[in-house]
Parts: structure tokens; sequence; C-alpha cells
């Protein structure tokens, strides 16, 4: 029984971990981003590629060879989802990435100095100078 109970609490730990949280919702958004995509690919681009290769279903395409039948235009059309899939995708992690070095860029510019500070720093500067004019005349 110990051994039950020590499972079940390291099931219940391994559950509520962030991460594992993330990856079911990241899961769940990737499936449905995918139907998304795949009814772009299917009920928007593939009837204009269609129409472009004067009505040829790329989907429908097959050669029989013997008694199997190879669906090579379902590949054909699979392959183009993935590229959609994978173009958005990059296009989403690039505008992310964007947004974050532009966040850090702000958190890392330092704030502009006091235009007194800037002043006595000037100041400061040219006493400093002068000293060392004073210092080579004698």
């Amino acid at each position: 029984m110990k051994k039950t109970k020590g499972f079940i609490a390291e099931f219940k730990e391994f559950i509520q971990r962030g991460n594992v949280m993330d990856m079911a919702v990241g899961i769940i958004v990737g499936s449905a981003f995918t139907a998304i995509v795949t009814s772009l690919v299917n009920d928007m681009l593939m009837p204009i590629i269609g129409m472009i290769l004067k009505g040829i279903n790329i989907a429908g395409l097959s050669v029989q060879i013997g008694s199997a039948t190879l669906k090579y235009g379902n590949f054909i059309q699979t392959i183009i989802n993935f590229l959609l899939i994978s173009l958005c995708v990059f296009i989403m992690i690039r505008m992310l990435s964007k947004l974050s070095r532009k966040k850090e860029e702000e958190e890392e510019a330092a704030p502009a100095p006091d235009e007194n500070i800037v002043l006595l720093t000037e100041i400061r500067d040219l006493l400093a100078d002068q000293k060392k004019d004073i210092k080579e005349d004698k």
C-alpha cells in the first residue's frame, strides 16, 4: 500500500508541474491550429492550384500498380500542409522573438541621466582639464 501511495503522490506531483500543463495546452492548440491550416490548404489553396492546373484535383492523383493504388496526390497535399504549418509556426516564433527582444532592449536601455547631473559632469570635466593645463604650464 505504501508504494501505491508514493506512486500516486509522485504522479500527482508530475501532473501538477507547469511544464506538463504547458505541453498539454500546446498539443491542444497545435491540433486546432493544424485543423485551421489544413482547411486553408484544402478549401482555399488547393482549389486555386487546381484551377491553375486546369481542374486537376491534386489530392485525387493516384496510380494503379497491380492491385495496389498509390495515392501520391494525397502525399503531395500532406507535404503542402506540413510546409504551410511549418511556415506559420516559423512566422509566429519569429514575431514572438522580435517582441521578446524589443522588451529586453527596453529593459536594458538605461534611463537618461538628469540634466543637472549632465551639467555637473561637464563642469567637473572642464575643471579637471583646466587643472591639467595649469600643471603643464608650470
